[in-house]
């Protein structure tokens, strides 16, 4: 496709609305938040999972913490009818807040934080820096809160005071990275007193809390052509929304009428991916596997069934993938070198970091071939260690067909990361094409 072609193919309107989700998503619970909001616009609606379920037609989703997983039972679905699965994850690599958060030295007030995820260290320092996440409350309930405000910062050290800085940063994770927020003694109890203030509670009633900070610099468009964005957090929230307004868009497509199912299309956005996976919302957990069977089991369906459905299921794992640098591009495979606004990109390993076989393969280029998007593929330097996703853990678990994607990013797990602008929506559209089958 060329590049006006694809420019004229390319909805900015996709991207300025990734833009506000990335806005009001600053923490996994705030993300699965503004996923479902944009579900239920869809027709979709919320069940519990200590509720029994039915097999009627029509969109699903459940939010278990910072994970949520939706999907939608088309007419005539049979208990044996496969999966089209999209997973992606809601966490990022951020500083969070410490059981006893209140701390200090030499006549400043600092909150305690400790390190999530693979996080380049300096890309946090000289930031103005909000709080988000959610206050779990002494009645059983949790609150979310989003303070969108420059509150605490991580200062660096001046250049007078380290001469030596351009040779070479070596933070200390411990006591380099311990942000400011105020002046005067340790005063314990009031980094959660204000935050449940600003939540309209009073402190007494908090019992815990999950708080994060985030880079109050909203996403924006960058360049001269504005052809790139820059923001927050587009690990993995980009794929997120992409997912999200592909399942969506299925849904209002089935409903007029335009389209047949011949899968479950199913959205699966785990938290925890960035520390490992293992924890009730991730992909290590059966969250995903539960849901599977309990729509298999709520159709009537048997074990046999179970195994004929899986049989037939594919999933898409959607991850960020890395675009080569143009100051150091001797550190990528030199048969590959992906750029922002070509495409997605498919992401091999024979190691099986990431789950692409040749098979997956074909199944990701028919996606891309229906929607009319170009591609890419991303393989590491062999002599550079490979990161990995959740499609592994994902094939691995249930068994299924899995093939790993992504869009080709700069700068990922820093606090801003650099992708193309026209991007998201072509990955949109790849999804929306895999999931409609």
């Amino acid at each position: 496709m060329s590049t006006a072609a694809r420019r004229a193919f390319f909805d900015r309107t996709h991207t300025d609305d990734l833009i506000a989700f990335l806005g009001t998503s600053p923490s996994p619970y705030h993300a699965v938040a503004s996923a479902a909001q944009r579900l239920e616009k869809a027709g979709f609606r919320q069940v519990a999972e200590t509720d029994a379920w039915d097999r009627s037609v029509g969109g699903r989703y459940l939010i278990r913490g910072g994970a949520l997983i939706a999907w939608y039972l088309p007419e005539g679905a049979g208990p044996e009818t496969p999966f089209r699965i999209v997973g992606t994850h809601t966490d990022s690599p951020n500083l969070r807040v410490k059981p006893v958060p209140d701390t200090g030295s030499a006549g400043w007030r600092q909150v305690a934080v400790e390190i999530y995820g693979g996080v380049p260290l300096n890309t946090w320092l000289d930031r103005d820096l909000g709080l988000s996440g959610r206050l779990a409350l002494k009645d059983g309930s949790a609150r979310l809160v989003q303070l969108d405000e420059p509150l605490l910062r991580v200062p660096q050290l001046a250049i007078h005071l380290d001469r030596q800085v351009n040779d070479g940063m070596k933070l200390d994770r411990q006591r380099h990275l311990t942000p400011i927020w105020g002046l005067g003694p340790v005063d314990e109890g009031s980094l959660i007193a204000h935050v449940a203030e600003r939540a309209g509670l009073a402190a007494e009633d908090v019992a815990g809390w999950d708080l994060m900070t985030h880079d109050v610099q909203p996403a924006s468009y960058l360049g001269r052509d504005r052809e790139l964005l820059a923001g927050p957090r587009l690990d993995n929230l980009l794929s997120v929304h992409a997912a999200t307004a592909a399942l969506a868009a299925v849904a209002v497509a089935v409903a007029e009428g335009e389209v047949v199912l011949p899968y479950i299309p199913v959205l699966a956005a785990f938290d925890h991916e960035e520390t490992g996976s293992e924890s009730d919302t991730g992909a290590q957990s059966p969250l995903l596997g539960n849901v599977l069977d309990r729509t298999i089991h709520a159709r009537g369906g048997s074990p046999e069934d179970r195994v004929r459905a899986l049989a037939g299921t594919v999933c898409l794992s959607s991850d960020m993938g890395h675009a080569v640098h143009p100051n150091y591009s001797e550190r990528h495979e030199p048969g590959h070198h992906p750029l922002p606004n070509d495409g997605p990109i498919l992401k091999v390993n024979v190691n099986n970091r990431y789950a692409t076989d040749g098979v997956g393969r074909a199944v990701f280029a028919a996606a891309c071939e229906k929607a009319g998007v170009p591609w890419q593929t991303f393989v590491s330097n062999n002599a550079m260690p490979c990161g990995t996703t959740i499609g592994p853990i994902t094939a691995a678990r249930l068994g299924i067909k899995t093939v790993d994607c992504g869009i080709a990013a700069l700068s990922m797990h820093s606090a801003r990361e650099l992708c193309g602008a026209e991007d998201p929506y072509l990955l949109a559209s790849a999804i929306k094409a895999f999931l409609e089958g």
